[in-house]
This record gives structure tokens, sequence and C-alpha cells, in this order.
């Protein structure tokens, strides 16, 4: 599989400085000076889109040219699969990891798997969002939302009901939440949640729905019209509508779950310092204007969202509670797989 194979992200400045702005320059040739000392090799893995990664990391390599970092990058569920492989067969290899949702999360801390590392950077950002141990840290919201190819749906639907409706019947495509951290995380959120529950996932099976892989799928099913809608994160929808796609999409009138694309640390790292730098450099300002500017909303409050997304503030979001979440993900997910198989 092509998203199972180790690579090494080459990275740019010219795109750090499309993205931040020549103003920064001065800025990052101080922190390179100071970070004279950072050196040695990193492994981050990852659920990022690659072209997304490069483009982050190509951030941090210009602040920290010293630091190499190299991706693993897969979907979540197959990057904990990997990782917990790893754990078995001798030790992890991962430093730091970048992945979907909290929950996920949650799992490796209670395994003493993660690193407590106080980061300075988290300060621009709600604790709501930060592990209160310091485990891990949320870096964007990431919301779950309804695609609609515009020729093949003129009207746009308006909430999640809408999908069981019989103009939708056959004309759903959806990422599965055995690869899918961000699936994953809505379908723990809307299973328990009484107006929508197991019988909403039932309702889509009936109306046909299309189960894919990832999110990148479901947009390719919505922009080529094999599928009229498609229940998709709220980033991947907009870059699509902004390249000009016949594509549109809306925030469901009942909510949204929300996942914040965690990053912790590997408690194992043989290089605790380069990834303590990577993540205060996600966390920082001048990473939350490159997540802005690859089309994320950010969670720092003195960064604003992309263009066509909400901003953190005006996102309601759907939630359940994360204990359960995290205690039920494998018997959610063994279900769905009942309902879709």
């Amino acid at each position: 599989m092509k998203n199972l194979a180790l690579f090494v992200v080459i990275v740019m400045a010219a795109v750090f400085l499309a993205a931040c702005g020549a103003g920064n320059d001065g800025a990052a040739q101080n922190a390179q000076g100071a970070n004279a000392q950072e050196s040695g090799r990193i492994l981050l893995y990852t659920s990022k889109p690659d072209e997304d990664t490069a483009i982050l990391l190509g951030g941090f390599q210009k602040v920290h040219p010293g630091i190499q970092v190299e991706v693993f990058r897969s979907g979540t569920e197959e990057v904990i699969s990997k990782l917990y492989a790893e754990k078995e067969g001798g030790g992890i290899l991962a430093d730091v990891l970048l992945l979907a949702d909290n929950v996920t999360f949650e799992r490796l801390k209670r395994d003493n798997l993660l690193m407590a590392y106080d980061s300075p950077e988290a300060s621009g950002i709600d604790s709501v969002y930060t592990d209160p141990d310091h485990m891990y840290y949320g870096t964007v919201a990431i919301s779950s939302v309804i695609a609609y190819n515009t020729k093949l749906a003129p009207t746009p639907p308006t909430d999640w009901a809408d999908m069981l409706s019989p103009q939708a019947a056959g004309k759903i495509s959806m990422a599965s939440p055995l690869y899918s951290g961000a699936a994953a995380y809505q379908l723990g959120v809307l299973v328990r949640l009484p107006r929508f529950g197991w019988p909403y996932y039932d309702g889509l099976k009936a109306a046909g729905a299309k189960v894919g892989r990832g999110n990148g799928g479901v947009i390719t099913d919505v922009v080529n019209g094999e599928k009229a809608y498609g229940l998709v994160i709220d980033y991947m929808a907009n870059n699509a509508k902004k390249q000009g796609n016949p594509i549109d999409f809306v925030y469901p009138a009942s909510g949204s779950a929300v996942i914040t694309e965690p990053a912790g640390i590997i408690k194992s790292t043989k290089n605790p310092e380069a990834a303590k730098r990577l993540l205060d450099f996600i966390l920082s300002k001048e990473g939350q204007i490159l997540q802005s500017s690859i089309g994320y909303v950010p969670l720092r409050k003195d960064v604003s969202a992309p263009e066509g997304l909400q901003n953190i503030s005006r996102i309601q979001a759907l939630a359940a509670d994360v204990s359960a979440l995290y205690e039920q993900r494998e018997a959610d997910k063994t279900r769905f797989t009942g309902i879709f198989q």
C-alpha cells in the first residue's frame, strides 16, 4: 500500500515564506541561531495528508534546520495498529504523533506510552483542547460536514437527517471508522446522542450509503459525481471547493463532531529535545498560521480560520464522554462492521 510506505518529507523554505509571509524571515533566522545545537533525526507518525505534512514540516525545517523529520503516514486506525505492533515487537519507532482525535490519545495515555511535556506554546490555546496532564495537545479544529455536488444536488442539505430522505438514497459516500479516525470519532459521538443513536447508521445502510476508506475518497466521489452527497470533514470539502470543483458543503444545523488532531510525544523517544521542538512549532503562532494557510481551523485565538470555514468559537460541537468513546471504540467499530458488512 502506498500510504504504508515510510518516506522522508522533502521540505522547501519557499513554501513556508509563501504561507507565512516574508515578514517572518527575521524571526526565523534568529530562531535558527538559537537552535543551532539542535540536531538529529525524529520520526513522525501522522494521519495528515502528505502535502499538508510537507508544508507544515517545511516551516519547522526553516526554524530548526538541524533536525531531520521522517514521516510515516496512513489513516489513524492503521497508524495505531502499526504502533502497537511495534510495541509488541520490540519497541515503538515513532517519536511524535499527530493523529485525528483525543480518543486515540486517551488510549495511548492510559497505556503509558506518552511523555508529559508542558509546552510553552500551549498558552495560546484554550485549555479545553489540551490534556490536563500535558500528554497531548489539540492542534486544529476539524468538523464533520455534509458535502454535496452542486450539479447533482442543487438544493443544499441542512442537517444529518437529510441523508435519510428518499432523495439521498443511493447517493451517499462516507469514510470508514475502521480506517479514518475522524469517522471513528463521529461514529462514537453520534451513536451516543439520543437524537441519532445506532438507528441513524441503520438508516444510512438502508439508504445504500457507500463506505470507502478515508475522507479523500469521499471528496473524490462527490467531485466526480459518483455520489451526490458526502459525509466528510470541513477542510477537505472547502479546499475542493476553492479549486473550482462542483462541490459545496454545510455545517449541519444540529451540530458537528469536532476532532482536534492532537499531537504528543512518545515516552520512549530517543531524541526528546527534537521531539519537543516539533511539538512546540505545531502549537506556535507560526505553526498555526501555516495550518490556516493549508486550510485548517486553528485553535489559537490569535490566528483566523481560512476563508470559507468557521472559527472555532462559531462551531456548534457535538460531544460525548471521552471515557465512553475510548472504552467503546472497538465495540463501536465491530457493530458498524456488522451493519455495513
